[in-house]
């Protein structure tokens, strides 16, 4: 494999830092939303704003990544239509990847629970404690953790079906091969 079909190894680092967080994120929101009120669930849900801050922030570094180091091409044999919905499909990734940790931020300014990173750094709230708006924002919020996993589901299905079935190199280029020996 060589260097110009494989992502550089910050990008393939902060790809799988970021899935990893998504995959612990995501399903503490869906365990943690129908607890009853406990110092477990609040615990619960510090952690889970934990996971929201820390991929909005590992997003907007491999965003800036990503703006100064140009991906790997597609396989040429990939179809137009096919690299098309790629890159819609990446474009609509990172804006989840945005867009869902500043609802659930939002959220938690409107419902008047301020954002501790990690217990230690507090965020300052990004509106004013509204309970209606609070109770919008997670339906948003809600929403768009799913549309998110949609996505999700989507691109882990598009690179297997193309790395197993189609022979192309798509897991490779996250870092998914053994290194050649010379």
């Amino acid at each position: 494999m060589t260097a110009a079909v494989r992502y550089s190894t910050p990008a393939i680092v902060l790809h799988w830092l970021v899935a990893l967080l998504i995959f612990v994120g995501f399903p503490l929101g869906l365990y943690m939303v129908d607890l009853p009120l406990s110092p477990d669930k609040l615990k619960l849900y510090s952690y889970h704003k934990w996971v929201g801050v820390s991929v909005f922030l590992l997003v907007a570094i491999r965003l800036g990544w990503r703006l100064t180091h140009t991906p790997p091409p597609l396989p040429e044999s990939l179809a137009a239509w096919q690299r098309r919905a790629s890159t819609l499909a990446h474009g609509l990734l990172y804006v989840l990847m945005v867009v869902i940790p500043l609802s659930g931020w939002l959220m938690s300014s409107a419902k008047g629970f301020q954002t501790v990173w990690f217990g230690v750094l507090p965020l300052p709230d990004l509106i004013e404690k509204n309970r209606e708006l609070g109770d919008l924002l997670a339906g948003v919020h809600q929403a768009l953790n799913f549309t998110l996993l949609g996505l999700v589901i989507l691109h882990v299905s598009a690179a297997l079906k193309h790395h197993f079935i189609e022979r192309q190199p798509f897991l490779q280029r996250m870092g998914w091969s053994r290194k050649e020996r010379t």
